[in-house]
């Protein structure tokens, strides 16, 4: 077992990046979890999710982005951390495989699966990681204990917290990949900030990374980034309108299910999660391209809801959207007018909410529990980087939201009452 944990490749793999330039792989243990179906699993899921009837190149997977983490946590390791005092070499293997594997469970479309299915990536991470897979398989060799060491890395309950923080913190290798591989595949600029620098003033210690004070700007570029991803592309009203359709179409579906149903094309590989009774060997052979599948037969099927559905999402025919106010009156009086019209607001009618916290820490007066980011003086005193920066201090515990409105605008514009329809346009007209 320790031959296998020290085991190197007698010729170093290496892979062709667009972000990286190139992720090299020299450790068996690495390549072998490369190899496994699980891992390869991640080619056919997005990155992005449906961000990709908005930005029509974010076609990247989550294959991609794992081996970027990788990467990240490689170069952490090697380049910078290893031979200081404050770092144990023996945990380079362990946050590898953690930096590897941190996305294992994340299913096709991510977010909107999970919200009709009641399924948990992280719950599948784990499952996966210390159930029996291949994954599992290669993680074991290792020796027995090291498949629940790196889950519990991934899922924050491992005693070394700097582990942790290298994957999972306000300053971690997941989003220094996350951010700069969505802007490059969404062709937008917003993601770029110094990484090379970053990496270069990241120091460890027993319980985070720290980063070198003169390193303060590099981070504040790169927190100003992570700010306009979340509202110029993640937060897409276009985008967030194709996983509104996505939601509502596998929502109909499982209702569909429950209430007997007969499917024209019986869509097997969903059943588990109709009934959510999900095994690990389910949940590994879905993907987004049988998603898809069940998508296109689903435009013929007969009942109407479903059908028109599943062809908007295939078809890119999207509803429309207006701001609003999040006001609970204007839902309730459009939601009325809808049902009077004969559009079920069920599936036609939809109110989204979305909101991002770009910084903050546990402070006094502060409801969040994230740790904050430290800077390293040059006297060794440990300092919260907004108590620093003035650009940082600006949006520390500044959380922003947004709502808006879908609707089909062709269906209100059909409706044969005038009255109705001249109420429905009007309060729409309003939110203006």
């Amino acid at each position: 077992m320790e031959l296998y944990k020290n085991k190197k490749m007698l010729e170093e793999k290496v892979f062709k990046d667009p972000i990286h330039r190139h992720i090299h792989v020299r450790d068996q243990v690495i390549w072998d979890l490369i190899k496994t179906k699980e891992f390869q699993r991640l080619r056919r899921i997005k990155q992005l999710g449906t961000l990709y009837l908005t930005f029509h190149t974010a076609e990247h997977s989550r294959f991609n982005h794992s081996l970027g983490v990788y990467e990240i946590v490689r170069r952490m390791i090697d380049e910078n951390f290893e031979g200081r005092d404050t770092w144990n070499s023996d945990n380079r293997l362990v946050a590898l495989c953690a930096a590897l594997l941190h996305d294992i469970g994340h299913g096709p479309f991510s977010h909107s699966f999970e919200k009709i299915f009641n399924t948990n990536h992280e719950q599948f991470t784990n499952d996966i990681i210390i159930g029996e897979t291949e994954v599992n398989r290669v993680l074991s060799t290792v020796h027995e204990s090291f498949p629940a060491e790196v889950a519990s890395i991934i899922d924050k309950t491992h005693k070394d917290k700097l582990l942790i923080s290298m994957i999972s913190s306000q300053i971690d290798a997941d989003r220094m990949d996350y951010l700069q591989r969505d802007a490059f595949y969404t062709g937008v600029s917003y993601g770029s900030f110094d990484m090379e620098r970053i990496l270069r003033v990241m120091r460890p210690t027993e319980e985070e990374i720290v980063i070198k004070e003169s390193g303060m700007h590099a981070v504040e570029d790169y927190l100003m980034s992570r700010y306009q991803m979340y509202w110029q592309v993640y937060f897409h009203p276009v985008s967030r309108g194709g996983e509104v359709i996505l939601n509502l179409v596998l929502k109909r579906a499982k209702q569909l299910y429950q209430q007997g149903y007969a499917f024209n094309t019986i869509p097997k590989h969903l059943l588990p999660f109709f009934n959510e009774n999900v095994s690990v060997k389910d949940y590994i052979r879905l993907d987004e391209a049988v998603i898809y599948y069940y998508l296109q037969e689903w435009i013929e099927e007969d009942d109407e809801i479903l059908s028109d559905l599943a062809r908007r999402f295939v078809h890119r025919d999207l509803f429309k959207y207006l701001p609003f106010d999040g006001s609970q009156i204007t839902i309730m009086e459009l939601t009325e007018l809808f049902e009077q019209a004969g559009i079920n607001p069920e599936y036609y009618f939809f109110s989204d909410s979305y909101s991002d916290l770009p910084y903050d820490y546990d402070r006094p007066g502060s409801k969040s529990n994230r740790k904050p980011i430290h800077l390293l003086s040059r006297n060794k005193k440990i300092k919260e980087i907004s108590s620093q920066s003035v650009i940082i201090n600006s949006i520390t515990g500044k959380k922003r939201q947004d709502f808006k409105l879908y609707y089909p605008k062709e269906k209100i514009m059909n409706i044969q009452d005038e009255s109705i329809k001249t109420k429905i346009l009007n309060l729409l007209n309003e939110l203006h």
